[in-house]
């Protein structure tokens, strides 16, 4: 069930977003330097490291963990060791704008997979809510020209950016279930790191798997620099550590289906890191885009 949005909510589930669009800039930025499975594996371990010291006690042979392996492997799986490596495989083949447009539909397969994967209700709010998030995502990607949107072409990292998306809306929702189903938790669930850790160890094992795959095609790039070193060290604390975190404890108050309607944040975040990192000035489409997302967001979370 979820909780009224609060100021502390809100401002979690809209720094996660923030930190993503950084996530997909960056990732952008250096995808001839490493390869994409490659670039999420090193991401997970140097992450794992830095938790190390606070959350290694979930390693333990007693540890509450091992008694639910199963369900942090899923989730391991899904939001440790596939999302982030299909997003920077999409970002190699497919255009920022094509994959912010992809990804804006994740409030639509959060309300999908909620309804028939957990046999939520979906009422009319939440409709109109994604409906009022997903325009406003195309007003941002149109610069509030429609011509824009009919010139998209998908591409496969257009596909591969749609897998990812209803990738993370199952983790998502198995993330907020997870309290019902893994009883005897308290002890990790109640801190966020050791949380993080317990996926982790399942997601990071995933996450080699696919860089044997990428290396056995002859596609593993890894190519170290000062540009490398200083995108892995933002990429690890703020959207694998910190992003991580205020996106578990939003989607655990807010739930799910809420939380899917903050992350069409992330094209506008994206626009605006653009427009800071080429110095364009802002327009007033973006603050319309700005109304829209906000708008579907107070909509579909109203009692």
């Amino acid at each position: 069930m979820s909780s009224p949005l609060t100021f502390s909510t809100v401002a979690m589930l809209t720094l996660a977003p923030l930190l993503w669009a950084g996530n997909a800039i960056v990732g952008r930025l250096v995808h001839d330097l490493i390869s994409p499975f490659t670039l999420n594996l090193i991401r997970w371990c140097l992450a794992f490291v830095v938790l190390l010291p606070v959350a290694g006690y979930v390693l333990r042979k007693n540890s509450a963990m091992w008694q639910c392996w199963k369900q942090y492997a899923w989730l391991g799986m899904l939001g440790i060791g596939s999302y982030n490596g299909l997003l920077y495989l999409a970002l190699k083949t497919s255009s920022p704008i094509n994959v912010t447009l992809v990804s804006s539909s994740m409030p639509i397969w959060m309300l999908v997979i909620g309804r028939v994967w957990f046999g939520i209700t979906v009422n009319s709010r939440q409709i109109t809510g994604a409906l009022l998030s997903v325009l406003g995502v195309a007003v941002v990607l149109s610069r509030g020209d429609a011509q824009q949107l009919l010139g998209l072409h998908l591409v496969p990292g257009d596909w591969f950016m749609l897998l990812a998306t209803i990738v993370w809306s199952i983790y998502s929702w198995l993330l907020a279930r997870s309290g019902q189903t893994m009883p005897g938790q308290a002890d990790i669930r109640g801190n966020w790191a050791a949380f993080l850790m317990a996926q982790m160890v399942f997601g990071i094992g995933w996450s080699a798997v696919l860089v044997g795959g990428e290396a056995a095609a002859g596609d593993l790039v890894f190519t170290p620099n000062g540009t490398l070193a200083a995108a892995l060290l933002f990429i690890v604390l703020g959207p694998a550590i910190a992003a991580y975190r205020f996106w578990g404890e939003g989607v655990k108050r807010a739930g799910p289906a809420t939380a899917g309607f903050f992350g069409n944040l992330i094209p506008l975040f994206t626009a605006l890191l653009s427009i800071a990192v080429l110095g364009e000035a802002p327009q007033l489409y973006h603050a319309l885009a700005f109304a829209l997302i906000v708008g579907g967001i107070i909509v579909s979370s109203r009692r």
